[in-house]
């Protein structure tokens, strides 16, 4: 099966690129995955026990 990639908005990615460059943003954004996955790995823990 071949995937067409979707067209690339410039608005949204000159956004990110910002986003990116603001210590705020990328501290928030890296919490963020860090919690979800610990509560992701705890549920998986509590699943087996």
């Amino acid at each position: 099966m071949i995937r067409i990639a979707k067209q690339s908005d410039p608005k949204r990615l000159n956004e990110l690129k910002q986003k990116i460059d603001d210590e705020k943003y990328l501290d928030v954004a890296i919490r963020q995955i860090a919690a979800t996955l610990t509560h992701e790995i705890v549920n998986i823990n509590e699943e087996k026990t």
